[in-house]
């Protein structure tokens, strides 16, 4: 496979409630993680649910991290996809101290597209009309 890049999916819990409602705290972890993780930012994002819940998702120039909290449950989902440089898992383990879980659960997947690289010169009829 030719590797372009690597995405780490987090489910993590045993989180304060108060942390995982809190917005400026998330996005300050999420700092925190794209520094760690050696990553360059370019937009962020971050959304409070009411009553409580929390959304953000980070737009980096090696891909992207996207959060998700449940406080009720003391639980998060947390995607990190960097491409090309950086490092994912750094920024996984600061996500999970700066949110205090006590528990997690993470599977790292290797993203690629199979054998030699080919550039097709015409597009592929039985894609047209797939966006």
């Amino acid at each position: 496979m030719n590797k372009v890049g690597t995405h780490i999916v987090v489910d993590a819990w045993q989180s304060p409630a108060e942390l995982l409602n809190d917005p400026e705290r998330i996005r300050h972890a999420l700092m925190e993680a794209i520094a760690a993780g050696e990553a360059t930012l370019i937009d962020i994002c971050v959304h409070q649910f009411s009553p409580h819940g929390v959304t953000a998702t980070v737009t980096l120039a090696e891909s992207h991290i996207a959060i998700h909290t449940w406080p009720e449950y003391g639980y998060f989902a947390a995607d990190l996809f960097f491409c090309g440089r950086g490092k994912p898992e750094q920024a996984m383990k600061i996500l999970l101290v700066a949110l205090q879980a006590k528990e997690c659960k993470s599977q790292q997947i290797e993203r690629g597209f199979p054998g030699a690289r080919v550039v097709a010169e015409q597009p592929d009829a039985s894609l047209q009309g797939v966006a």
